[in-house]
């Protein structure tokens, strides 16, 4: 069975518990968690009752694409796809349609209500985001790739000696994005954040044209998209001998991250996770300068449930993919952050990225 289907076998338990007869899946990112499909128009109807209640609708553009991608459901072909499938929803004997109210905008709600005619729509945010925040085999081995992926190109970037002086942050975050196209990146997974010197203490730095200097330290948040799954990783490095300052900071977001990463477990509060980093970092007085949640969820998007963070809701559970990647900026002079890729084990965590966590000077 393609995993697909077993991910739609799931989302068909959850319907019958909330009392739906069907869901109308809309979200793209969503559609193809369920179904494989890639392309820029769809829409799913999952029937609580199986997938022979089940609809796949596209327009004419994705024919051939739909039958190799999409070859376990039955196909509709239209361009309004969500208003086609809401129409025949009441053929398919669903009575109460849940649909993605958290991605669907006002007239289209209107416009769906209207296409369904006797069916009763249900708001239903959030069934299939949970399901993805748990991830299957099939998806760690991607994101497993996707982490091997970046790290080899940042690998060759340290090799040719890529964060020279006088390399400009925007021509260093170009030459690692296109090293991850060579060794097999669809795309970055996310556009890359290289920031130098005082740059490096702005959390989500834009490259610019600044060159990189002697003494400055160098953060690089980057990550490579395979087969549609992200990584995420973050390496900061000092460019000559680091002074005693960058040593301390390294030293102690290096410290609040094997913190963090020893709190994920199954059954673990995100908030606890969150704050066993975070305290590591304001029991030595910078606390104020941590000035973001501690990490996300990753996968077929950058940023997924859960959140690690203060403000975050819910436990850990295993098959979990997250970032774990404290920080401590200091304006004016330069900022420290370390983030891994991590696997939630029923034990424990298995950290999908390798590199070296160390201040490496280059």
């Amino acid at each position: 069975m393609r995993p697909q289907a077993v991910r739609r076998a799931a989302l068909r338990a959850r319907l019958r518990a909330r009392e739906l007869d069907g869901l109308l899946v809309t979200d793209l990112v969503n559609i193809r968690y369920l179904t494989g499909f890639t392309g820029s128009n769809a829409a799913l109807l999952v029937a609580a009752e199986d997938d022979d209640a089940s609809l796949f609708c596209t327009d004419g553009r994705y024919v051939t694409q739909s039958a190799a991608e999409v070859p376990d459901l039955p196909v509709v072909t239209d361009r309004a796809s969500a208003r086609a499938l809401a129409a025949r929803a009441s053929w398919l004997g669903v009575q109460h349609l849940g649909f993605e109210s958290d991605a669907v905008t006002v007239d289209a709600h209107l416009a769906l209500d209207e296409a369904a005619g006797t069916t009763e729509l249900v708001r239903a945010p959030g069934l299939v985001a949970d399901l993805r925040a748990v991830k299957d085999a099939v998806e760690v081995a991607a994101l497993r790739t996707a982490c091997a992926v970046a790290e080899a190109a940042l690998t060759d970037l340290l090799a040719a000696g890529g964060l020279a002086p006088g390399r400009t942050e925007r021509g260093v975050a170009l030459d690692l994005e296109n090293r991850m196209r060579e060794h097999g990146a669809t795309a970055p997974a996310f556009r890359t954040i290289l920031a130098t010197g005082a740059h490096s203490a702005i959390p989500h730095h834009t490259p610019t044209d600044t060159p990189l200097r002697r003494g400055d330290l160098v953060k690089i948040d980057f990550g490579a998209l395979v087969d549609g799954y992200h990584s995420d990783v973050t390496r900061t490095f000092v460019i000559g001998p680091p002074a005693q300052w960058q040593r301390d900071v390294h030293e102690l977001v290096a410290r609040a991250q094997l913190a963090g990463r020893a709190a994920l477990a199954p059954g673990v509060e995100v908030v606890a996770v969150d704050a066993a980093s975070r305290d590591v970092i304001a029991a030595a007085g910078q606390g104020e300068h941590f000035v973001h949640g501690l990490g996300h969820g990753v996968g077929l998007e950058i940023h997924e449930a859960p959140a690690l963070a203060a403000t975050g809701t819910g436990t850990l559970a295993a098959g979990m993919v997250l970032t774990v990647e404290p920080g401590v900026y200091l304006e004016g002079r330069g900022g420290v952050r370390i983030e891994d890729t991590l696997v939630v084990g029923p034990d424990g965590a298995e950290s999908l990225t390798r590199l070296p966590r160390e201040l490496v000077e280059v």
